[in-house]
Parts: C-alpha cells; structure tokens; sequence
C-alpha cells in the first residue's frame, strides 16, 4: 500500500506518521479480507438455501452480537490500548472467517457470526486514528483512514470474485483467515502498545483517572451526559437509519432490481470504493480545514436528503452510479464530522468507549434495518429506499435549523 500512498501529494504523505502509515496500510488490508469474505458469505448463503427473511434475521443476528461488543471493545481498547484492541479485532475476524469456510449448513452459518462479537476492526481504527492526532488534525485523521478503507473495499471485492470462480468458494474464506492472522502480526511489530501517551503528550493534557472494569454502566452514563454526546448519538441514529435500511438490502437490489451477476456486482463495490477512497481521504479532508465542522455536518444532511430524492426517482444502473457520487460525499462528510466531534467531546482517555458507544448505534441499525428493507422493497420497490432517506432527513435538516435560530 505505500507505494500508493507515495503517489499522492507530498504534504499529504508527510502528515502520516510512521505508526500511522503502518496501521494504515494494516487496515486496507482488513477491508480487503473483510470483503472477500463478504463477497464468499452473501453467496455461500444462496448456495444453502436461504431466503431473503432468514438471510434478514442472519444479518440481524450479526448486528445484535456486534452491538453487545460494541461498548466492551470500546473499553478494552481504554484500558489495555489501541494495539491490543485491533490485535482482538483481527484474531475474532480469521476466528470468524475460518467458521464461514467450514461452514456447510444454516446453523453453522449462524454459528460463524459468534466470533464477530469482538470483530471490530473499524472501531479500533478509529480509536488509533484518535490516539495519533490532535484535535485540529481530527477530521482529517479519520479521512486518511477512509483512504485505506477504499482500498481494501476496492482489492477485496476484485479478489473475492477471483477466488471464488478459480479456487472455490471456502479458499476465500481460508484466505481471509489467514490475512487476518498475518495482520495481527503487523500490527504487534509495528504499532505502538500505548497510543494514548502519544496524544497526552503531545497536548500536554494530563491522564484523567477513570474505572478499570471493562464494563461499568457508571461509565457508559458519564460519557452519555456529557454535553452534546446523547444528541449527536441520536442525530446518528436517525439520519443514519435509512442509509443502514438500503444498506441491508443492497446485494439484494443489485441481484434482484438491477439484474446484476456477481462480477458486475463486484465492479459495482469496486466503484463505490473508489469513490469512499476519494471522498473520505482527500475530499472531506479538505473540505473540514475550510469549514466549521457543525455547518458542514449541517450541510451533508441536506445532500443526504436530496440524494435520497434522486434515489426514489431513478430508473437505471447508470442513474444509480452517477447518484453515488454525491451520496458518497454526503455520507462521508457526515460520518466523519460526527465521529470527529465525538472524540473532541471526551477526553482522550474515553475515546475508545465513545466510539464503542457509536458503534452501538451503527450495530441497532444494522439489527432492525433488514426487517424494515425486507417490508418496504417487498411492499413498495426499490424507490420506497429513496423517499424514506429523503423525508427523514429533511425532517432532521429542519429541526436542526430551528433548534439553532432558537
């Protein structure tokens, strides 16, 4: 991945420490088996059978076990730091990914998403991501993090059809297995075993003293009345629900509205990935040095709202790519607006258990967003994905315009 990143601007090269390009390029490698396995997981589930309501209650399955991880990661990752935390997070995925290779009917299948309780490697990105910058370099942090989340996005969906037509489909499963051990590897020689000091000493802030239980509901409430956290989880929750709905059901649409077969859904992915690549790591990068990040978070609301309008009208695949374009802007301004002001909020001692605490919502909209995707694509069509995101979002726009003039 470094010769790519070599590529770029230089300023943009040299704001990546050398923990940092490491962990980097460690990640990409992730997403990259994150989705072979994605790719193996959503076929190997035809292959045996399932329909669209239990692959609904499979996914939901696999967001509730996440979202009962989500707040003990969090806390882990407080408590023993930022590299034991990813290192969990890669042994939980080869753990999980060497289950779905074996796995040869329905149970095990299910039994293939328990691992997946302490699968968060995108959490414990962002919480290394937290520890290596400062507050002004925030946004910005976690905008190089999407770079490498694109690129792992974009080699895992090619390598995953690859692997699946030439070697079968349980060599791409193995396959993941084994990246994700040797990602563990990386990340015990390269990544520091406490990130935190970093930022601590680097702001000269002092160590807040703070419980050791890795579950404290003590904790969980602090964090939680802090000001602004409990409103920026909901805003979350609620603008983030109808993105999770299509999410849900997007290897669905692509199969069943779009007619797509598995390499033209994989060039699909690909192109998204570029496209997160682009937005998330230079993009919205660029555009947080030059806007205040709650007007810019205002503003990706509003593009949300609007894309959704465009969404509902749509009649084709080529429609629905030139949509993706400003959809990824939208979606990445925000979600990475949000997820800077959350870790702005907290002191850097709490980053970790704050971002298990966003995890959690992104974990309860992945739990009921299949049943509702399933109802409203089976009742109403592919549009009904379209003007859910449209009023809900105009609904969050105003209300947040209202609650500022007031």
């Amino acid at each position: 991945m470094l010769p790519d990143l070599l590529s770029l601007p230089g300023n943009f090269v040299a704001s990546f420490s050398a923990p940092f390009g490491s962990f980097a390029d460690c990640h990409a490698l992730f997403e990259n088996f994150a989705v072979i396995s994605e790719t193996y997981f959503i076929y190997l589930s035809k292959r045996l059978g399932m329909d669209t309501i239990l692959f609904g209650y499979l996914q939901t399955t696999f967001a509730v076990i996440q979202l009962l991880g989500g707040p003990l990661f969090g806390r882990f990752g407080d408590l023993f730091g930022g590299r034991a935390a990813l290192s969990l997070a890669y042994l939980c995925s080869g753990f999980a990914y060497l289950l779905l290779g074996l796995s040869t009917s329905v149970p095990l299948l299910f039994l293939s998403r328990v691992p997946t309780v302490f699968m968060h490697g995108m959490q414990a990105a962002q919480m290394i991501a937290t520890d290596l910058s400062s507050e002004s370099e925030r946004a910005g942090a976690l905008g190089k993090l999407g770079l490498s989340y694109g690129v792992g996005m974009i080699i895992g969906s090619t390598a995953g059809g690859l692997l699946i037509s030439n070697y079968g489909e349980p060599f791409a499963a193995y396959t993941a297995a084994a990246g994700s051990v040797l990602n563990t590897m990386v990340v015990m020689k390269y990544i520091p075993a406490d990130t935190k000091s970093v930022i601590l000493a680097k702001e000269n802030k002092p160590e807040i003293a703070r419980s050791n239980r890795i579950f404290s509901v003590k904790e969980i409430l602090r964090l939680l009345s802090i000001p602004g956290a409990a409103g920026v989880l909901v805003l979350k929750a609620i603008t983030g629900l109808p993105m999770g709905v299509f999410q849900s059901m997007f290897s669905v649409v692509a199969m069943d509205h779009f007619k797509l077969r598995a390499e033209h859904n994989g060039y699909l992915l690909a192109y998204i990935g570029v496209l997160q690549m682009v937005m998330q790591g230079l993009v919205v990068g660029w555009l947080t040095q030059r806007i205040v990040e709650k007007t810019l978070l205002l503003w990706s609301i509003l593009l949300i709202c609007l894309v959704g309008l465009a969404m509902a009208l749509m009649t084709n695949i080529f429609q629905f790519c030139l949509t993706c374009i400003p959809m990824s802007l939208g979606i990445s301004a925000f979600y990475l607006t949000t997820n800077s002001i959350l870790t702005k909020i907290v002191p850097p001692t709490d980053t970790g258990a704050m971002l298990g605490l966003n995890m959690c919502v992104h974990s309860l909209i992945r739990s009921v967003s299949p049943a509702i995707g399933g109802f409203l694509f089976e009742s109403y069509g592919f549009s009904s994905f379209g003007y859910m995101q449209f009023l809900v979002n105009l609904f969050v726009f105003f209300c947040i315009l209202i609650h500022r003039a007031n």
